[in-house]
């Protein structure tokens, strides 16, 4: 299989067309949120077929996502920095290298937390679209619950959406 070659779009590099390729997470094309936090795919316009990974960088207090649980696994690595797992209603403190394990269905969110920003990997599978955003609950009161129980995502998340931006110096550690 050949290269794909990465094309500079909206402040970073996204692979174009399929192959394998090389890129640093400072240039590649990151995403922005006013409420989610700012996060690098790696992905190009198509999304990676069988597995998703990204790196996202959350602010104290600012959750990852809205609380859910899905039809795939998830797994999620602390590299720096704290944030506070939300999972199957109880409430975790983590911190750097500590990782969470995520089967299908089990409900959950990260919040950042502490004194400065939180960095952390998440990978998961590709699901066909099954989800659940229940309504209430832990979530609630982290600003992370969808405000009506759902299995819609636009539903679920209204008008918030991300915005693709360049990478923000210092987000990363090293």
């Amino acid at each position: 299989m050949p290269e794909a070659p990465l094309v500079r779009r909206d402040g970073g590099l996204v692979p174009r067309g399929p192959g394998w390729f090389v890129v640093n997470a400072r240039e590649a094309r990151w995403h922005v949120s006013d409420r989610f936090g700012r996060a690098v795919k790696f992905e190009g316009d198509e999304p990676f077929a069988q597995v998703g990974l990204n790196v996202r960088v959350l602010e104290p207090g600012e959750p990852a996502c809205l609380y859910h649980g899905e039809e795939s696994e998830e797994h999620f690595l602390v590299v720096a920095g704290e944030c506070l797992l939300l999972i199957e209603g109880e409430e975790r403190r983590l911190g750097p290298w500590d990782f969470v394990h995520c089967p299908p269905w089990v409900e959950h969110v990260l919040v950042g937390a502490g004194s400065g920003p939180c960095v952390l990997v998440a990978v998961g599978g590709r699901p066909s679209g099954e989800v659940r955003y229940p309504a209430g609950g832990i979530a609630e009161a982290h600003g992370a619950a969808a405000a009506a129980e759902t299995d819609d995502p636009a539903e679920a998340y209204g008008p918030s959406r991300k915005r693709p931006a360049a990478y923000r110096p210092g987000d990363l550690p090293g």
